[in-house]
């Protein structure tokens, strides 16, 4: 049920109603005869960080949601599990008409997309994974980049996220300030106990033993300068994931923010069949 729409460009924006929780989704539209493009987004980002992305897309539709607690949708009345917000998303799914889907995942995001593809197999025909690792067993990111993300503060001090984007980040955020700047303008934010349930989720998490099991062919992307998720989670999964293969973008964690033409013609020829 919608309960409110709006359009952002070509992107159409709803609060829609998914089983009892309120999200608030944006679509782009695509060419129609090919699954649509289901993206996670990462941790306390609202639908708007990936708009860069959405807008470069050239042939694919794409659906996005707000994570319960982030952005447009209210905060759930208890915490959830990747297996929650994998449901959300098949719901929404359903919802829209669509019985397959391709499905992306960025950073937090690409955990929950392991799990839709472990979940919802026959729903899901091909998987992207950005600037992901496996879960709670996984080669770590340096020290300093993972304590400052253990706090939202960023998402509600513009001027601290001007500060720590570069470390946190790596890549284009270390020589072009102004990326720093339309990034932090763009944020609408977590709620602090959005952004907490979302770090619940993922404890103890991990896909490790079932990535052997993924069927999908598998796009995996990382950055090259990743402070947070080292180039070696994705050889990882590259091995594990029989029919994965692994490319190495010459960025940051945020690649998908900073070279959104560069990731979404990576992202649609790998959709395409394309080689």
């Amino acid at each position: 049920m919608d309960v409110a729409a709006g359009r952002s460009g070509d992107i159409e924006t709803r609060t829609t109603l998914v089983g009892d929780q309120q999200l608030m989704v944006a679509v782009k539209r695509g060419d129609e005869s090919r699954p649509p493009l289901l993206l996670f987004n990462g941790i306390g980002a609202n639908w708007e960080l990936a708009k860069p992305f959405l807008e470069a897309l050239t042939k694919t539709t794409a659906i996005i949601f707000d994570v319960p607690g982030v952005g447009g949708s209210p905060l759930p009345k208890l915490p959830y599990r990747p297996s929650g917000v994998a449901r959300l998303g098949a719901q929404l799914v359903a919802d829209l008409g669509y019985r397959e889907v391709d499905v992306a995942g960025v950073s937090w995001g690409g955990g929950i997309a392991q799990q839709f593809a472990h979940q919802y197999r026959r729903l899901c025909r091909r998987l992207v994974l950005a600037a992901t690792a496996p879960g709670a067993i996984m080669v770590p990111g340096r020290p300093h980049a993972l304590l400052r993300m253990a706090t939202p503060r960023r998402y509600f001090d513009p001027g601290h996220m001007i500060k720590i984007a570069p470390d946190i980040y790596g890549g284009a955020f270390r020589r072009d300030p102004s990326l720093i700047h339309r990034h932090a303008e763009t944020m609408s934010s977590a709620t602090g106990m959005g952004y907490v349930y979302q770090l619940l989720a993922m404890v103890g998490w991990s896909s490790l033993p079932w990535l052997r099991t993924l069927a999908q062919p598998t796009l995996i992307l990382m950055g090259r300068d990743d402070p947070l998720v080292p180039v070696a989670n994705g050889r990882i999964m590259a091995r594990l994931i029989p029919n994965a293969r692994l490319e190495v973008i010459d960025c940051g964690h945020l690649f998908i923010v900073t070279r959104p033409v560069d990731t979404a013609r990576r992202i649609e020829r790998f959709l395409a069949h394309e080689r």
